[in-house]
This record gives C-alpha cells, sequence and structure tokens, in this order.
C-alpha cells in the first residue's frame, strides 16, 4: 500500500531572521584558548550556555507579534503570518529584540569569569536583522512544521549583504522593499541600497541602523 503524500498549506507573512553576529569566530576564539579544558570537561563550555540564553532572550522579544519557526544555529527565524505587526511597530519589535538582547549579553559578560583575550571578546556580540514579506509553504517533514518557498530562501541569501559598506559595524535591521509595502513600514531615517545574487532580479532595500555599543 502506498503512503499518500501530505501536501503543505501555502501562507503569506512577514519573515524575520535575527542573527548573531560574531558568535562563530567568538566560540572558536574560546575553543582555541581553552582546548584541553573543554575536551576534559564533564559539561559543555559556558559559552554554548550563552547562547542558548540569548536566543531564549530574543524570542521572548519577539513573542507574540513574531513566533518561532526554527533555531538556525546561532540565529532565530521566525515568522508572523497572523497578526503581523505593522508600521513602526513592526520597528520596535526589531528594536526590543535587540535591547533585550543587549541586557541578556551584559548578564552573561557580568557572570563570565575568565578575562582572557578570547573570553573578554563576548561584549563584543550583537544582532542584525532581516525582515522580508512574502508567500511560502508550512510543510510537515517528520512531525516538524518547515517553511519552505524561494521566499524563505531569499531571507537567508539576505544575511549576506553589503551593509557594512554602509554603516560599518553596527548592528541593523535590513528590511526589503516588499516587507516595507506589505507592512506600511516608515522608511525615515534608513538606508536605500540594493542587493544582488544570481539567478534573482536585484532586491531593493533599506537599512536601518540600531543603537551601537
Amino acid at each position: 500500500m502506498t503512503a499518500s503524500i501530505a501536501l503543505g498549506t501555502r501562507r503569506a507573512g512577514a519573515l524575520l531572521l535575527a542573527d548573531i553576529s560574531g558568535y562563530t569566530a567568538f566560540l572558536q576564539g574560546v575553543a582555541d584558548a581553552h582546548r584541553q579544558l573543554i575536551i576534559e570537561a564533564d559539561e559543555p563550555p559556558p559559552a554554548y550556555a550563552v547562547l542558548s540564553h540569548l536566543l531564549d532572550t530574543m524570542l521572548a522579544a519577539l513573542s507574540p507579534a513574531f513566533r518561532l519557526a526554527k533555531f538556525e544555529g546561532d540565529a532565530v527565524f521566525a515568522v508572523a503570518d497572523g497578526e503581523v505587526p505593522r508600521g513602526e511597530s513592526a520597528l520596535d519589535s526589531l528594536r526590543a529584540c535587540h535591547a533585550s538582547f543587549r541586557d541578556g549579553l551584559a548578564t552573561a559578560g557580568s557572570q563570565w569569569t575568565c578575562t582572557c583575550t578570547a573570553c573578554a571578546r563576548i561584549g563584543e556580540l550583537d544582532l542584525k536583522f532581516v525582515l522580508h514579506h512574502g508567500s511560502y509553504v508550512a510543510q510537515s517533514i517528520a512531525g516538524h512544521e518547515e517553511l519552505l518557498g524561494s521566499e524563505v530562501n531569499l531571507v537567508h541569501r539576505l544575511l549576506k549583504n553589503h551593509v557594512r559598506d554602509l554603516i560599518g559595524r553596527a548592528p541593523y535591521a535590513l528590511v526589503t522593499d516588499s516587507a516595507v509595502s506589505a507592512l506600511a513600514i516608515p522608511t525615515d531615517g534608513m538606508i536605500g541600497a540594493e542587493e544582488t545574487y544570481e539567478d534573482v532580479p536585484p532586491i531593493p532595500v533599506h537599512v536601518l541602523a540600531l543603537a551601537p555599543h
């Protein structure tokens, strides 16, 4: 008997990636500086607990405007497909997430006991956001809902961008024109730009620099 194929559900909404900048390099630096301790320790390195704490903090700040779609390493992939935040409130959600992240980072830093060069870089971690609006398919895979489609792929591709050429190393929110239009997001104070990738037309975006360190 052939098993039936479960069809997904087509939806549309705001797609958000909140990515911790610098975590991979930070973790590698800690691992290199304390390799023997990490290998011999019975418990995981504290750096992993820091990541869990920060991700929990970020998700709590984004809720209920956005719900978790998936944790992706050092990033939160979230979606708003019901009561989608609009206008300035959409940006306020990102600002609140960034503020909570910085508070969580300060708490983690105050409990970080090592002062070596690698561990001291914990304060250099920060956030970058990509906010887009488009359609996607919610598909059940191995009992979990996965979001699929070209718009989902685009959000992830936009993490590789040219924002640093515009604003330097400051934390930021990159908002596509699709999100600006669909969510009536004001662009005052933003920098207009365009990102290009193979196989897709140029993507107009607006960049909002968030509060610096």
